[in-house]
């Protein structure tokens, strides 16, 4: 089955990774995925290409519509003649379904829209985005369905209008080979920073974003005294001066960094669906503190701690209490690994992504175990 994805770029963020890693494991278990991007650039473009995964890009600039862009996706669906069209969040989804209408294909090619997020705060985003996100819900039954990557995001753009009845809710998945415990990594990683191997290391992997709430962990930092924090992630060179914060930006070698955590810190406001940090540290070892914000808690389980968003207290005092209780680290950390192999490996998502796309007709795949829960949780 020939399944071509469309998202608004390929740089760094957990949508990008994840479509990648995604494509990448179908295209060596014999499937055919093509990749267009609505914008030129960034890495995970290189690493599709490098796999052998086709990648087309249409030379949108980001936030400004295009009509061109339009057309030539429409033109490139009319060509490529994909069974499957899987878009990936609000711009891609838009843009794909009006795509595949003007390529006179709609009747030949299932449709499904990707949502990667929960309680969008629309009010710190722009006027397109907005309008965007609006259009998404009026336009959203005329899918063939609409995964979704966490339980709160099914609830809230249900509350938004879009159709339970077309949404699976497929999780994250993760690569435990990729993301693994290794030693050797932790005290290379360690060196190579500088820092002591008894330290008391917390990590952050993410992107500066407003949902992403730096001005907690900033304040929670303050609170803290014998503390590192290593911010990983694009633009958070540029997130200023913290107590303790070791900022290094954007990276390509997320996992032996992980390895040299004690812990992972989480500390998003709002918006957020499913997080990759939250799986990739699980699957490494690393136990996590994240906020109450999307999935994290359903994610978690046992494997670590949950405080309210938007506290920098509480979040001060869950690393504290975990800092002082290395033996409850040791077993929340070898409890996130087992969590992470047993319900969020990448061949469950594949697998539940390959199951969707076999469901014959319209309507949503609606059968898969994951759907028939959010359906019930939704209604």
């Amino acid at each position: 089955m020939k399944v071509l994805h469309v998202i608004s770029g390929l740089q760094t963020g957990g949508a990008e990774r994840m479509l990648a890693n995604l494509c990448i494991a179908s295209r060596r278990a014999g499937g055919s995925p093509v990749v267009v991007a609505l914008c030129p650039g960034g890495s995970q473009y290189e690493r599709l290409r490098e796999a052998g995964v086709p990648v087309f890009t249409l030379g949108m600039k980001r936030g400004v519509p295009s009509v061109g862009g339009l057309t030539r996706l429409a033109r490139l669906l009319h060509g490529e003649k994909p069974e499957v069209v899987q878009s990936w969040m609000y711009n891609a989804d838009l843009y794909a379904l009006l795509a595949l209408w003007l390529s006179g294909r709609r009747r030949l090619t299932r449709i499904y829209w990707g949502v990667r997020c929960s309680d969008m705060d629309l009010r710190r985003y722009g006027i397109v985005f907005r309008l965007t996100v609006r259009l998404c819900a009026l336009l959203s039954r005329s899918t063939d369905g609409i995964v979704v990557n966490s339980r709160a995001g099914a609830h809230i753009h249900r509350r938004l209008g879009y159709p339970a009845r077309r949404m699976t809710v497929i999780d994250n998945g993760f690569d435990t080979d990729k993301f693994r415990p290794d030693a050797k990594q932790r005290r290379a990683m360690r060196r190579a920073l500088g820092l002591a191997d008894n330290a008391f290391v917390v990590g952050c992997v993410t992107r500066l974003d407003d949902m992403k709430d730096f001005p907690t962990l900033s304040a929670a930092l303050e609170r803290l005294d014998g503390v590192t924090c290593i911010a990983v992630g694009k633009d958070t060179e540029a997130v200023g001066d913290a107590k303790g914060l070791i900022a290094l930006g954007e990276r390509d070698d997320v996992p032996r960094l992980l390895n040299g955590f004690d812990l992972l810190v989480n500390s998003s406001a709002f918006g957020e669906g499913f997080s990759n940090a939250i799986g990739e540290a699980m699957a490494t070892g690393v136990p996590v503190v994240a906020t109450d914000v999307g999935d994290a808690r359903r994610i978690l389980g046992d494997a670590g701690r949950i405080v309210p968003p938007r506290n920098p207290a509480a979040l001060a005092r869950a690393v504290t209490d975990l800092r002082n209780d290395p033996e409850a680290r040791q077993a929340m950390g070898r409890a996130a690994r087992r969590r992470i192999e047993q319900h969020f490996s990448l061949r469950h998502s594949l697998d539940a992504f390959e199951t969707l796309y076999r469901v014959p007709g319209k309507g949503g795949s609606g059968q898969l175990p994951a759907s028939a829960l959010a359906q019930r949780e939704l209604e």
